[in-house]
């Protein structure tokens, strides 16, 4: 079994839900998973990414990654989507390799033959697109008050670990209108903490939740 790293506090409650999920997979599969984790500040990292500063981002992780290999990790998570906009500076800067998130959202949408998709998340993830980081697919970019809302209603759940009946149906509407409007086939929840308030199952537009095929990714390479 790998010995799987993973880069938590980005934010807390994403960490949970990844841990939670981890270990009731690998239970399942009568497996005991073996799992560094090294507490990451949300707050900087967060302020990195609104300043761009993506080479200092890259810097900043890749010293827990290190602590973590130095622990005997083989192989790095982060457990949250907005932090891969700097995976191409990461990888350059870490002797680990890393489970991209993107990389399991590729393979699902290929095998579901899903051409148009638009996310939700934070307002950098969402306009960000996934950095190019995901060919084959179209990725619609809802309108800026649209944008404006999403982010908004993440953060704020983000914050309060918490979600409120306003945030979810303006979600569902803009779900609705990205169908509608811009032929969108799915919407990816890329981002961990909407699972405060919703899931694939629940959340009534076609959706595809990025951290389970992530969970998922990671559980195939602690079972190798």
């Amino acid at each position: 079994m790998a010995c799987v790293g993973i880069v938590g506090g980005l934010g807390v409650g994403a960490t949970v839900h990844y841990y939670e999920k981890i270990a009731a997979a690998c239970k399942a599969r009568g497996t005991v998973p073996d799992l560094v984790i090294a507490h990451a500040d949300v707050d900087t990292g967060q302020g990195l990414v609104r300043a761009g500063k993506l080479d200092e981002l890259a810097d900043y992780l890749s010293g827990f990654i290190e602590r973590m290999a130095r622990a005997g990790a083989e192989v790095a998570v982060i457990p949250a989507v907005t932090p891969h906009i700097c995976i191409a500076q990461l990888l350059k800067r870490t002797r680990l390799p890393l489970i991209n998130i993107v990389d399991p959202i590729g393979a699902e949408l290929r095998a579901r033959k899903i051409k148009r998709v638009a996310l939700f998340g934070t307002v950098f993830t969402v306009e960000g697109g996934l950095w190019g980081q995901l060919t084959g697919v179209e990725i619609v970019k809802p309108r800026p008050h649209e944008i404006e809302f999403i982010g908004k209603a993440y953060q704020r759940i983000l914050d309060t670990q918490d979600g409120n009946e306003a945030d979810t149906a303006g979600l569902r509407r803009i779900a609705a209108e990205l169908q509608r409007r811009d032929g969108v086939e799915a919407i990816l929840l890329a981002g961990t903490d909407l699972a405060v308030i919703f899931d694939e199952a629940t959340a009534g537009f076609p959706a595809i939740d990025v951290a389970r095929l992530h969970i998922d990714a990671i559980v195939e390479r602690l079972a190798s």
